[in-house]
C-alpha cells in the first residue's frame, strides 16, 4: 500500500502508441483529412492510413502515447513520481506500450495479463508549418473504466490529472467521475486539460460534466479557451474559465502563456526556438507545470520551466525529450529562480 503522498500525479487517460510521420499539405488534402485537429476514425481506416504513410513517406517514431501519458512521463523524467490508470490489451502493441511507458518510470495499473482485444493508436502527422494532424483509433482503450482505477494509488498522490480526451466515452466519464470522487474525498487536487480544439468544439456537455463543480487547476490552449468561452481572446476567455477552475493555464504558442494562480494573472514568456514539430507541446507543458506545483514552486517559477520544456520539444521531432534533457532544463530553471 503506498503510504501518504507517495505520487506527485496520478493521471487517467487514452493509452495510445503514437506512430509519428512527417507528411505534405498536399497528402492531407489527398485524403481529406482536416489538418490540425484529432479525428476518430475506425480500425480499417487506420490501417490504410497507416500503409498510405508507411509507402509515401515511412516512419520517423514510435512511443507509448496519450496526452495524459506524455504529461506523466514528463513528470518522472523530471524526477517526479508519476501514475497511470489505462487500458491497453493483450497484444503486440499492448506489450509495446506497457514497457515503453514503465521504462519511463511510470507506475501504471497495467498487468502482464490482460484482455484480448486491439490496444489503440494514434497516427499522427507534421506538416513543413510544424503543425501535427492526428487520426486516432482508441481500440480498447474507448473501454477505459472505473476498474482501471486504483484507489489506493489516487488516495496517495498530490495530484489528479483528467485528459480531456477521455469524454468521448461513457465509461470513461464514469471513471473521471469516480476519480474525482475519490480524489475529493482524500484531499488530493485535481487538474484538468481540454486537450484539444475538438473536443471543446463537439464534446461541450461532455467536458462540462467532468468538470462537474470545478477543478483546482484546468489547461488549455487560446483556441480551447475561446471555443469553451465564446470570447475572441484568451484574455477574455479567462473570465469565463475562472468560473469552472480555481487556477487557470492557457497556452499561447509562440506568445507563451498565461496563468490565473486564483489570485492574479502571470504572463509566462514564450522561450525562442525553431520549430520543427508542435506534437506535445502542450503536454510536455502541462507536466512540467504539475511538476513545479508538486514541488511548492511559484506559479510564474513552474510556468518558466514549463515553457523552456514545450519549447525544447517543438524544437525536435516526436512529443518527448531525451532523459538528459529534463534534467539540464530543471538545472537551468533552478538556477534562474533560486530563491524563489
Amino acid at each position: 500500500m503506498p503510504t501518504a503522498s507517495h505520487f506527485d500525479v496520478y493521471a487517467i487517460g487514452n493509452a495510445l502508441v503514437d506512430v509519428e510521420y512527417r507528411v505534405t499539405d498536399d497528402f492531407l488534402a489527398r485524403h481529406g483529412i482536416s489538418k490540425g485537429q484529432m479525428t476518430l476514425i475506425d480500425e480499417a481506416a487506420q490501417q490504410r492510413l497507416i500503409a498510405a504513410l508507411d509507402s509515401e513517406f515511412g516512419l520517423e517514431k514510435r512511443a507509448s502515447g496519450g496526452s495524459a501519458a506524455n504529461s506523466i512521463i514528463a513528470v518522472a523524467a523530471f524526477g517526479g513520481r508519476s501514475f497511470y490508470s489505462c487500458k491497453v490489451a493483450s497484444d503486440g502493441t499492448g506489450d509495446f506500450y506497457v514497457h515503453d511507458l514503465h521504462a519511463a518510470g511510470v507506475s501504471s495499473n497495467l498487468k502482464p495479463e490482460r484482455e484480448d482485444g486491439v490496444s489503440g493508436t494514434c497516427v499522427v502527422m507534421v506538416t513543413p508549418d510544424t503543425e501535427r494532424t492526428m487520426h486516432t483509433f482508441l481500440g480498447i482503450t474507448s473501454d477505459v473504466s472505473v476498474a482501471e482505477l486504483v484507489p489506493e494509488a489516487l488516495a496517495a498522490s498530490r495530484w489528479l490529472y483528467i485528459e480531456g480526451y477521455l469524454v468521448s466515452s461513457d465509461s470513461a466519464r464514469a471513471a473521471v467521475a469516480e476519480a474525482r470522487r475519490h480524489a475529493r474525498l482524500h484531499g488530493v487536487q485535481i487538474a484538468m486539460t481540454f486537450s484539444d480544439p475538438a473536443m471543446v468544439r463537439f464534446f461541450k456537455p461532455g467536458l462540462a460534466e467532468m468538470l462537474d463543480d470545478g477543478v483546482d487547476l484546468l489547461f488549455c490552449n487560446e483556441e480551447e479557451a475561446c471555443l469553451w468561452s465564446g470570447a475572441l481572446s484568451a484574455d477574455h476567455a479567462l473570465e469565463s474559465l475562472r468560473g469552472v477552475a480555481r487556477q487557470v493555464v492557457i497556452t499561447l504558442g509562440s506568445q507563451g502563456a498565461l496563468v490565473w494562480d486564483g489570485q492574479a494573472i502571470h504572463r509566462i514568456e514564450p522561450s525562442p526556438v525553431t520549430p520543427v514539430d508542435s506534437n506535445g507541446a502542450g503536454d510536455m507543458f502541462a507536466g512540467a507545470y504539475l511538476f513545479g506545483l508538486t514541488r511548492g514552486w511559484t506559479p510564474p517559477r513552474a510556468g518558466a520551466l514549463a515553457s523552456r520544456a514545450a519549447a525544447a520539444v517543438v524544437g525536435q521531432f516526436g512529443p518527448r525529450l531525451p532523459l538528459e534533457q529534463h534534467g539540464a532544463l530543471l538545472r537551468e530553471n533552478n538556477a534562474l529562480h533560486a530563491g524563489h
